[in-house]
């Protein structure tokens, strides 16, 4: 913890004397957040519970009793953030700026240690504009909905920073169109040996979006965006005690259109997405086997489809209540599938799932103090491997209730 400090003091040390640097301004930027939760039972919710998605479906021990029917509940404020804007001096007729932001969330289960959320470089020509390095997901896009939980609206919203280089032209007053290529680093996709960076890396090809934002109005804001992933699941399989080099490829399309109204002191926005293999983003999704060549094992993929909604209300300014309502049904594959156990994604055994938040917030300058309670069914089911879609389904539910502090600097 020592050096974590002296590493901390001295980055900081570094950015201020840069910053004294003619034509360079900084700002220092934050918040200590502290998260106290308590579920019904068992959920999909990555960094120690905090990052919340959908409840587990039954495990049955010896005597037939439901494994995951525990709840759990913890404090964490391992989440609290610092970051750094950096504007520097004019490239030709670019205004260059940086960012770095930083917090606790650690790699691989590890909340004790620093991890990169976002660190690019930007130039900005007024009508267009470039990035370089790591930042929201286009995805993530401008409208995100006004909830409590870390997961923002997460497995209806995707949720994903990641390495890009963007273009952005602003074709007018009211339109913004954007273009991206993005590569994996901490959310990956799932394949054949579990979550890795492979898969993107042997593709050769990162993933691209197109885009377009429009303001018709004033406190209005539309848009659409089309996005396409290829991963090379493997390069080489075992198959009949033998070693075969193989040129694999899943290759997807989704499709996503978002709105957003901002009144005086209310917000409405919603978004809703035609999903394939985007698990990397926090959606429900992934991709199956399709086939199996007989002679060197090399394996056909398709993606599952998911349709995903939401739709946020939040109203206030000093007391602020919300509501937000998300919806995801599998659509299932657009071939058949070799085996129900050959898929590689998340949630694939998830028919529809639809979660409610109900929150209020108590804002004050510097300070947020709130309450959400969000309950989430998820109805499980068995693939039917013609058509890749969840029938014979039951209802999983689990109770989230969340309480949350926060102090922005």
């Amino acid at each position: 913890m020592r050096r974590i400090t002296l590493l901390l003091v001295g980055m900081l040390a570094l950015f201020s004397t840069t910053a004294q640097r003619k034509n360079f301004t900084y700002k220092f930027y934050g918040f200590v957040r502290g998260d106290l939760f308590y579920n019904s039972r068992a959920n999909m919710a990555p960094i120690d519970g905090n990052f919340y998605l959908y409840p587990l479906d039954k495990s049955f021990d010896a005597d037939g009793k439901d494994l995951n029917a525990t709840p759990n509940g913890s404090f964490y404020t391992f989440t609290s953030r610092l970051g750094l804007d950096v504007t520097g001096p004019d490239i030709g007729k670019a205004r260059s700026s940086a960012k770095i932001e930083t917090d606790f969330g650690g790699f691989s289960g590890s909340n004790t240690m620093l991890r990169i959320r976002q660190a690019y470089v930007n130039l900005d020509w007024g009508k267009s504009a470039v990035l370089v390095g790591i930042t929201w997901h286009p995805l993530f896009g401008a409208v995100m909905p006004d909830v409590l939980n870390l997961s923002t609206g997460a497995p209806f919203q995707p949720f994903n920073r990641s390495p890009q280089i963007r273009y952005q032209y602003k074709a007018n007053s009211r339109v913004q169109l954007t273009a991206s290529v993005l590569w994996q680093l901490q959310y990956l996709s799932s394949g054949p040996k579990g979550m890795s960076e492979d898969y993107i890396k042997n593709s050769c090809i990162p993933e691209m979006f197109v885009g377009a934002d429009f303001t018709p109005a004033d406190g209005w804001l539309m848009g659409l965006g089309a996005h396409m992933i290829s991963l090379k699941p493997r390069t080489s399989t075992e198959w009949k005690e033998q070693t075969f080099k193989v040129n694999e490829r899943m290759t997807a399309f989704s499709y996503e259109a978002h709105l957003k109204y901002s009144g005086r002191n209310y917000t409405f926005a919603a978004k809703t997405l035609m999903a394939s293999a985007l698990d990397h983003t926090a959606l429900l999704g992934g991709y199956g086997v399709s086939s199996v060549d007989s002679r060197t094992g090399e394996q056909g993929y398709t993606p599952f489809r998911h349709s995903t909604t939401w739709v946020n209300f939040a109203y206030g300014t000093k007391w602020r209540p919300g509501v937000f309502v998300g919806y995801t049904k599998n659509l299932g594959t657009g071939k058949s599938l070799v085996s129900a156990d050959k898929v590689y994604g998340m949630g694939l055994d998830i028919d529809q799932l639809i979660t409610v938040s109900l929150n209020v917030s108590y804002n004050l300058p510097h300070w947020k103090f709130g309450f959400e309670y969000c309950p989430a069914t998820a109805y499980y089911g068995t693939t039917d491997l013609e058509s890749g879609r969840i029938e014979q389904t039951h209802a999983i539910t689990n109770h989230r209730i969340l309480g949350l502090m926060m102090y922005y600097f």
